[in-house]
């Protein structure tokens, strides 16, 4: 009786667990399905080559203009930058916490980085214009400090809590053999968190950062704050920008129902989708090189 009772609660789990991943993959689907087919009334409208390709974004002007690449080229810059400033403080504050930290540092920095995460973005975005804004604006005799420079250190700071979790417990689980055996060799603690401990924790901290990466290219409060909001082609880190997803936040709630210009805000929105989609499609491809390579 027990064991026909175990073999049913096996099979309700198994299929309630089915249940839920199909479930996701339909949310997933019905999603992506509505910013297409509200897209596809853009599309109708403006060739999707002038929406890429456009270099202005001006749908209210008297000859409205829906040129998507000032958006995209913003996104990109302020994205890569958080990402050249989290990425060496992540992993190297991770590989810190994992190898060289006492247990009693490590009891107390750790909850402090995850508690980052738990700051509200409107805050942080708020910092960027009081405190942050102003001091580029000094160090570069700039008129103001909302550009692409501030929102990429913002973006940093937001994405740096799950590059480091994400990366310690990847360094953390590399089996101590591995750390053992390169003792014996003859290396020291550096020689071997560099040449054997990073590269064998290589998937998760590749998986942190896209993670890390995913957040610093959906941010909405934060970057719509501190950069600006010129939908303006940039040249630089110190000029204004305008994301994609400020250019949502902003217009979606003034903008008439569907309108021209009310389709384009999912056209740009599948834009960004595809954006997220390709950085996990290259950053799962990474990982699974690196776990072939290392299974070899």
């Amino acid at each position: 009786m027990k064991y026909k009772n175990r073999i049913l609660i096996d099979r309700v789990a198994q299929h309630t667990f089915k249940l839920t991943g199909y479930l996701v993959l339909a949310l997933l689907g019905g999603i992506f399905g509505m910013l297409l087919y509200n897209a596809i009334s853009f599309f109708l409208e403006v060739k999707p080559l002038d929406f890429l390709t456009g270099r202005e974004w001006n749908p209210t002007a008297a000859t409205p203009t829906y040129g998507i690449l000032p958006l995209i080229v913003s996104t990109t810059i302020v994205a890569f930058g958080a990402m050249v400033i989290a990425i060496p403080l992540g992993i190297g504050t991770a590989a810190y916490i994992s190898e060289y930290a006492s247990p009693q540092v490590k009891n107390i920095l750790k909850p402090l980085i995850e508690m980052l995460a738990a700051i509200p973005s409107v805050v942080i975005g708020f910092l960027g214009i009081v405190l942050v804004g102003p001091k580029i604006a000094e160090l570069t005799d700039l008129p103001n400090g909302l550009n692409a420079l501030n929102g990429s250190l913002l973006l940093a700071i937001m994405a740096l809590p799950t590059i480091i979790t994400i990366s310690e417990d990847a360094i953390h689980a590399i089996p101590k053999t591995y750390r053992e055996g390169s003792y014996a060799l003859g290396a020291n603690k550096w020689e071997t968190l560099i040449k054997i401990t990073i590269p064998a924790a290589a998937p998760g901290i590749i998986a942190a950062v896209m993670l890390g990466l995913g957040r610093a290219i959906g941010e909405t409060m934060t970057v719509l704050m501190a950069t600006g909001n010129a939908a303006l082609f940039p040249q630089d880190f110190f000029d204004s920008v305008k994301t994609i997803t400020a250019t949502i936040a902003i217009e979606m709630g003034e903008v008439p129902y569907q309108t021209t210009h009310y389709f384009a805000l999912f056209a740009i929105a599948i834009v960004l989708f595809f954006m997220t989609l390709i950085a996990n499609l290259v950053g799962e491809y990474f990982i699974n090189r690196f776990r072939k390579y290392h299974a070899a």
